[in-house]
């Protein structure tokens, strides 16, 4: 897990200034008096609740929470299928949506979670989250890819400070892992920039719904 959370805290900053670059998001400030814009204001809320959400759940899967992988797969394919099929729903019947607040920090909060214990879950659930808390789907997009780096960097410290614990971290992955994502977090938000907004609004949860299909077939 540290391999992964190491190669996705790279690729998702990197992809976050790719989103910037393209124009998906426009983050830093929006006046002279140091503003943050509002995508930056919904960045720090999601980052600071994943980082506190993975801190404990990475504590919690290496001192505490002991759970097979097959329990773990079942438990993130469940969370992403139910939202994603609740956001598709609400994509046909009523796709306006007012920003709310809270419930964008407790979608956070889930996805830091799953990205402590599982090491994956993270960017569905932040992404669909968002856009059932009012966020613009491409915003919501460049957003996660953002935060998923700063939340996984965080991840990575995290399981750092365990290794000085006695506990081994193995990173001969590394080079493997990294060097695919890279060339993603490139291409994405180049995706995100030509697509209609409204082919997004539909194609997250579509895409989530086979993530967590995939899961469930690793699983049976």
């Amino acid at each position: 897990m540290p391999v992964l959370l190491l190669s996705e805290a790279v690729t998702g900053l990197v992809g976050g200034l790719f989103h910037n670059e393209f124009n998906n998001v426009a983050f830093g400030f929006a006046d002279e008096q140091r503003t943050p814009t509002e995508a930056t204001a919904v960045l720090g809320i999601i980052a600071t609740a994943g980082v506190a959400a993975v801190a404990v759940s990475v504590g919690l899967s290496y001192y505490a929470l002991k759970l097979p992988a097959v329990v773990v797969k079942l438990y993130v394919a469940s969370i992403i299928a139910v939202i994603a099929a609740v956001t598709l729903l609400k994509t046909v019947l009523d796709p306006t949506t007012e920003y709310r607040r809270r419930r964008l920090i407790g979608f956070a909060v889930l996805a830091g979670f799953n990205k402590g214990v599982a090491g994956s879950g993270y960017g569905p659930v932040v992404t669909i989250g968002s856009i059932l808390s009012g966020v613009y789907e491409k915003s919501a997009t460049a957003i996660t890819t953002m935060a998923e780096g700063v939340v996984s960097l965080a991840g990575v410290g995290a399981f750092f400070l365990i290794s000085t614990a006695g506990y081994e971290l193995n990173l001969l992955l590394l080079p493997s892992v990294f060097t695919g994502g890279f060339f993603a977090a490139i291409l994405a938000p180049y995706t995100v920039r030509v697509l209609p907004n409204r082919a997004l609004s539909y194609l997250v949860p579509v895409y989530a719904l086979g993530l967590a299909g995939v899961l469930l077939l690793q699983v049976l």
